[in-house]
């Protein structure tokens, strides 16, 4: 580790003015600490002086720094500006992380850290990885903190293209479902109307990557940014939610809708650390969606032995509107029609079978209660007999109102977990109903997966039974909007998926090309190839995963939901072999003995040349591929399936159609 007090003229200039502190205080006392990675390409140098602040180097030329950090208090104290540094210490770590539900099975996480402490009661902390770096406030005081600003950002040199998910609700941007399609524009283009939610990802010099992001999000409101120029170049601005002054109810749905905003974004314990602020760096795309800085930073687990936690796939109803044909009983939300579906999951070895939206009464708001059409106890009764799972949907705040009552009857009646939706919000009240409803579900042996939902921030490692996150623009904006998917899906692995598993609810098989497709609601259609839908189930991360489509319709393409079955929903390891952002990804995964491959494209036919130097060398490998037909660029839903004896010394060539895909098990 390298670490030292004072720094060479150039290096503290280089800091020093990108962080705002003018030229004529630079012969006051300032000190700047420096940290680096422990590859040694990334300093973080730390500038302590009548402010706090930061700059991120890579190979000695400058990414990032930020302008005064500080976080302000009701009573009018503002923690940072001419804070007294009583005590600094540096550490080196390295610790292997058990991340079960996740990419790999273990994180191996090695970091730098510099930790400040002030005489004022609270201190600040910097940790660099070879895969970027992150800081976070603490505060040592005994009472508790009434906090009413916090000054964050994020300083360029240069007006970078940048990534940004700009929020979309209208009313209020702090109230929004965390869902869109990426802006691409410098960072002086940024609407400054809007609010951008994260992660938002930054193009910098020489093909390098940053995102930007946060992680052990507790009890304290997630960050959003403003952009723009700035005196001192080009950046991003924090903006926090603050606590709602007010609320009203939602009738349809049980929502809670601010009425008004305090001016305090969080009433917290004195005795606390906050939220890491997280600058992920890449030399190259293919980084990205490997970086595990988010589950790394992340609270440890909270629950204890994972054993109980089951992953896997899950026929759903809702996206194909209980569609189910060819029976003699109505298909709708009723006992018969669960039925059907769970009699589908066990024929093809699927974990869960979830109740969606409508099975309790969508007025009145007691999630105790089912309707009439439905048997709760005679369904899970029947599931279990099946080795069938079955989850239940709900309303986040609905859930809240019973949740001890609700957790308790439904694990005793049998039912696995449940699927938590329409949040839409991440003020710190939010924040703390969610960590609520995880260590309440756990303790009842309860999974959990996070629909209407902000971005990851290491909950599924604080509670491992939080299986899934949405906060993706998903598969099901295809039953209304004209967005185009197809890009997206090439797009969002290397940004929102960084922060961790997505709810993206794929497996669409009613395939269409580009100047095919358009929203239908009651009967969707996805974009793209059929060998597309198939590879997402290895290119995405989604330990619960959803089959969106009809029972009917897979069983009349029996061979391909035999492929998609046969993939594992979590992993031993994972890795991006080749893939450009907003382009293409090919993504390599292991599960025990066996390799699987993964696939996308953009509208851009491909042919892909794949080294299959990851396998282990000396084996011969029996490869199954799921691949676009040579008619798939005028018919989607083309495809073909071959087999190949393969080593790890050969080579494939596949191509991919326009929006297309390949899919391989070895």
């Amino acid at each position: 580790m390298k670490t030292k007090l004072g720094h060479t003229l150039r290096s503290v200039l280089l800091c020093v003015l990108l962080t705002g502190i003018s030229a004529g205080r630079i012969q006051a006392k300032v000190k700047v600490h420096s940290v680096s990675s422990p590859d040694g390409r990334l300093e973080l140098q730390v500038v302590i002086q009548t402010e706090i602040s930061f700059c991120l180097l890579h190979r000695g030329n400058v990414l990032v720094s930020s302008p005064a950090l500080s976080m302000s208090l009701e009573n009018g104290t503002v923690l940072g500006p001419g804070a007294r540094l009583i005590w600094f210490r540096q550490t080196q770590v390295s610790e292997d992380i058990p991340s079960p539900l996740y990419r790999k099975s273990a994180i191996q996480a090695r970091y730098n850290q510099l930790d400040f402490r002030f005489r004022e009661g609270f201190g600040i902390r910097f940790r660099i990885y070879d895969q970027g770096a992150a800081y976070q406030f603490y505060t040592t005081r005994k009472d508790s903190l009434h906090i009413a600003g916090e000054k964050a950002g994020f300083l360029f040199p240069k007006d970078h293209i940048s990534y940004i998910p700009y929020s979309r609700g209208e009313e209020c941007p702090f109230r929004n479902s965390f869902e869109n399609v990426y802006t691409v524009t410098p960072i002086s283009g940024f609407d400054t109307e809007k609010l951008a939610f994260l992660p938002l990802l930054v193009c910098l010099d020489d093909g390098m990557r940053m995102v930007i992001t946060e992680s052990d999000l507790e009890s304290y409101p997630g960050m959003y940014l403003r952009g723009g120029k700035t005196s001192g170049g080009f950046g991003y601005e924090g903006v926090f939610a603050p606590i709602p002054s007010g609320t009203k109810t939602d009738h349809v749905r049980g929502q809670m809708i601010p009425t008004g905003y305090s001016g305090l974004l969080a009433r917290t314990s004195g005795e606390r650390s906050f939220p890491w602020r997280i600058m992920a760096v890449a030399e190259k795309d293919t980084e990205l969606p490997v970086n595990d800085m988010v589950y790394a930073l992340g609270s440890p687990n909270r629950i204890g032995s994972t054993d109980w936690i089951k992953p896997g796939k899950v026929a759903w109803d809702w996206w194909n509107n209980w569609g189910i044909t060819g029976v003699d009983f109505p298909a709708g939300i009723n006992t018969e029609t669960y039925k059907y579906f769970i009699d589908f999951a066990a024929a093809n070895g699927i974990e869960y079978v979830i109740l969606d939206e409508g099975w309790s009464p969508p007025s009145g708001g007691d999630i105790i209660k089912a309707i009439p059409e439905i048997d709760l106890e005679k369904l899970v009764s029947y599931a279990n007999q099946k080795r069938v799972g079955l989850i239940l949907w709900c309303v986040g705040y609905v859930l809240d109102e019973k949740l001890e009552e609700a957790c308790r009857v439904y694990s005793r009646m049998g039912f696995r977990g449940f699927k938590v939706d329409f949040m839409n919000r991440d003020d710190q009240p939010v924040v703390d109903m969610l960590y609520r409803i995880a260590e309440t579900a756990a303790r009842y042996k309860l999974l959990v997966n996070l629909h209407g939902m902000y971005k990851p921030t290491g909950l599924n490692r604080t509670y491992p039974n939080v299986v899934n996150f949405e906060g993706v623009f998903g598969l099901e904006q295809s039953k209304w909007s004209r967005e185009d998917l197809v890009p997206y899906d090439v797009t969002f692995p290397y940004i929102r998926m960084l922060a961790g598993p997505v709810d993206y609810t794929q497996g669409g098989l009613r395939n269409a090309i580009r100047q095919d497709f358009h929203p239908v609601y009651n009967n969707p259609m996805a974009a793209g190839t059929r060998a597309h839908q198939v590879a997402t189930y290895i290119v995405f991360d989604n330990p619960l995963v959803m089959l969106c489509d009809n029972p009917t319709s897979y069983r009349k393409e029996q061979e391909t939901t035999d492929f998609i079955t046969g993939i594992p929903s979590v992993w031993d390891e994972t890795r991006i072999i080749q893939g450009e952002l907003g382009k293409y990804i090919v993504s390599a995964r292991k599960k025990g003995e066996h390799w699987y491959v993964g696939a996308l494209t953009d509208w851009t036919p491909r042919t892909i040349t794949m080294d299959l130097s990851f396998l282990e060398p000396g084996r011969i490998y029996k490869a199954r591929i799921f691949a676009d037909g040579v008619n798939a660029h005028r018919h989607a839903t083309d495809y073909r399936i071959e087999v190949k004896e393969v080593t790890a010394a050969d080579k494939l060539i596949l191509d991919l159609s326009p929006g297309g895909g390949f899919a391989i098990i070895f």
